[in-house]
């Protein structure tokens, strides 16, 4: 008899455990057969003993082999879930992580407070942002990226999941028709200087949109002179840890009459809100 789900769960296991840290690898043993082989836990305690046919044996080598190199599982597999949707992710676009959730929820509940009706997401990369703020409101929403292959990835996005958004090829919100709405971005805001102490699988992702001059501020602090010319009513960014602060005071020097920042769980700066 050949190799079972049962004998493959824990030679996957072991084979992660080579180069990730015991805890991750069970965990990623588990997404592995859940989400790229659609085999629950409840389904191998079911049929564990049945013997493993020879392409799944195969297809899950291939992924060992590149998982061991630092890619992504989730350029593997190919998608990524965000607010409980599936996104195609692609080496254009970033990995949607879960703390973009407190951008969203943070653009819901400015724009819901402000009566707003439209909206746009600035680098929207694989659309998550956007597509989530269409699906959850009324509101006309539109989207821009510099990347014709992250904004091709986001429009797929938009399409399969039923999501009525513009899409603009084009930096910031140069591209963007008036009037812009509620302004709401995830940009790039890591320092360059920090590259060499990120982790492995960082390197897989597009750097265009990992990386700003100016300590990590260039483009973030761009926005917010935009939006603040074009009449926005608000802005709200995604930021990196310890940023709030300086990006605060560079707001409220451009004349943004109140700036405040939110954090996250782990009491990181994480959204900030101007307006």
């Amino acid at each position: 008899m050949g190799q079972t789900y049962l004998q493959l769960r824990l030679d996957l296991a072991s084979a992660l455990s080579g180069f990730l840290d015991p805890v991750e690898a069970h965990a990623e043993s588990s997404r592995w057969f859940e989400e790229g082989l659609g085999k629950s836990r409840s389904w191998v305690a079911a049929h564990g003993d049945e013997p493993v046919p020879e392409e799944v044996r195969r297809q899950v080598s291939g992924w060992v082999r590149r998982r061991r190199t630092g890619e992504p599982w989730a350029y593997l597999l190919g998608w990524s879930l965000f607010r409980g949707r599936r996104f195609r992710v692609t080496p254009e676009t970033l990995i949607p992580r879960p703390e973009t959730e407190l951008l969203v929820e943070a653009a819901l509940d400015v724009g819901a407070r402000l009566g707003v009706d439209r909206c746009v997401d600035v680098g929207t990369g694989s659309g998550i942002v956007a597509v989530s703020l269409a699906l959850e409101t009324a509101w006309s929403v539109a989207a821009s990226d510099v990347s014709a292959g992250a904004l091709a990835v986001a429009q797929g996005n938009a399409e399969a999941l039923g999501a009525a958004v513009a899409f603009h090829e084009g930096s910031l919100l140069e591209p963007v028709p008036d009037p812009v709405g509620l302004v709401v971005a995830n940009l790039p805001y890591v320092d360059p200087e920090d590259g060499p102490t990120l982790q492995r699988e960082l390197a897989f992702e597009p750097a265009s949109a990992l990386f700003a001059p100016d300590r990590g501020l260039q483009l973030t602090t761009g926005l917010l002179a935009q939006a603040r010319e074009r009449g926005a009513p608000a802005c709200l960014l995604e930021i990196g840890a310890g940023q709030g602060g300086e990006l605060c005071r560079r707001a409220l020097g451009m004349g943004w009459p109140r700036a405040r920042v939110h954090q996250d769980a782990a009491g990181h700066d994480r959204v900030l809100i101007v307006l």
